[in-house]
């Protein structure tokens, strides 16, 4: 978005205000005084021009602290927007989002297989412009894309080393020529993370561990506040920890990994073979359809289906044993269950608990907590939101 004014230095500060009421929900000019070491009197200056912009409204005065009631200010919600992307392996959700992560637009829910798809970014590109249109929301009044993909994502240079090819170039580069507009890419499991520590149930958390229960199972690591991406970027990956020598051959060409284990593609690919060989359960065959017989079991098991909740017994314990394994290397204060999965969290937590007593030095367990996400399958959609506003005032734009 360009509105043009004075000044590169106004301009940035102005950025960062956007940004910080954006996390912040409302502030003070002293607060952001104090924030970012200006002088109250440029605050103020800042926050008038962006009252006249449109991008700051006024919320009234905080409650009595004993002394002068300070006048907070808040991002106007409908200022800007962003589109916010999630995909998995199967399929896709694009929403677009204002400044309160609220949707202003139905969410599309396109099937967008990435394993052997050479058409998957053009598609990608062809359902981004579509919704575009279909919301009919100004190009220059969408922040950015944000975009959330499993993968070896490089997130300062937009590759995505296993899906989505560009023929070498910039990821985020390539969709930003193709639809107009500034574009953001990170791993999935990197942007739940981020939603849980700005929005969900580890807000303003330093040190936490985010396991994303999806069709793979995934980690986001926030350490001294923010993500951590180990050397090269590709640190937290959870899912190729190896649970044994001769298991299920997993998409990396090993054995054992956790996600070819106790996935939730894994668990309803077992459902289907238990619902052929006629085990007694409420679940149908849903036309060889992985996903759809992935989301029909997680509510079966919500309902008391036995069989179901048995696999997903089955497939949280094989979890937990990997998070004793992440407990005594990280020694984390808290591992939240976020993802898709997230709607089953209380069903897995008993079998993790178990596999934690017998796999994991009780001194250190003791001291993780258990949490569930609040946030759940919406995690991802809102860090792809996070995504673009923690890059809003990196941007070259005037305001």
């Amino acid at each position: 978005m360009e509105i043009k004014s004075t000044g590169v230095k106004s301009s940035w500060l102005k950025n960062m205000i956007i940004k910080r009421l954006y996390f912040d929900k409302a502030m003070s000019c002293a607060g952001l005084s104090q924030l970012f070491d200006k002088s109250i009197p440029s605050i103020a200056k800042a926050i008038n021009e962006l009252i006249k912009e449109g991008f700051v409204v006024e919320q009234g005065y905080a409650p009595s602290s004993g002394g002068r009631r300070p006048l907070m200010y808040a991002i106007n919600a409908n200022a800007m927007f962003i589109l916010a992307v999630a995909m998995d392996q199967l399929s896709a959700r694009i929403q677009m989002l204002d400044l309160n992560n609220s949707p202003i637009a139905d969410m599309a829910t396109v099937e967008l297989k990435l394993h052997n798809n050479d058409e998957a970014l053009s598609q990608l590109i062809n359902q981004l412009n579509k919704y575009i249109a279909e919301t009919g929301v100004a190009k220059d009044k969408i922040a950015g894309i944000g975009i959330g993909m499993p993968g070896f994502i490089n997130a300062i240079e937009g590759i995505n080393y296993t899906y989505l090819d560009a023929g070498g170039e910039s990821l985020s580069k390539y969709i930003e020529r193709a639809t107009g507009i500034t574009t953001y890419i990170d791993n999935d499991s990197s942007l739940i993370a981020l939603a849980e520590q700005k929005f969900g149930i580890a807000r303003s958390q330093q040190e936490v561990m985010v396991i994303n229960l999806g069709w793979g199972i995934g980690l986001g690591m926030i350490i001294d506040g923010k993500i951590f991406r180990g050397y090269n970027g590709f640190a937290g990956e959870l899912s190729h920890i190896p649970l044994s020598d001769d298991g299920e051959l997993c998409v990396c060409g090993k054995r054992g990994c956790l996600e070819a284990e106790a996935s939730m593609l894994v668990v309803a690919k077992k459902a289907e073979e238990g619902i052929k060989k006629g085990r007694v359960t409420s679940l149908q065959m849903q036309d060889g359809q992985s996903k759809l017989i992935g989301d029909a079991l997680m509510e079966a098991a919500n309902q008391g289906d036995q069989f179901a909740i048995e696999l997903l017994t089955e497939a949280g314990y094989k979890i937990g044993k990997a998070l004793a394994i992440l407990i005594h290397i990280m020694n984390p204060a808290n591992i939240v269950l976020s993802g898709r999965g997230a709607k089953v969290g209380k069903i897995l937590m008993a079998p993790i608990q178990q596999a934690l007593h017998k796999y994991c030095i009780p001194r250190l367990s003791s001291g993780t907590e258990l949490l569930i996400s609040s946030l759940g399958f919406d995690a991802e959609l809102i860090g792809a939101a996070v995504l673009v506003m923690e890059n809003f005032d990196k941007e070259d734009k005037v305001i």
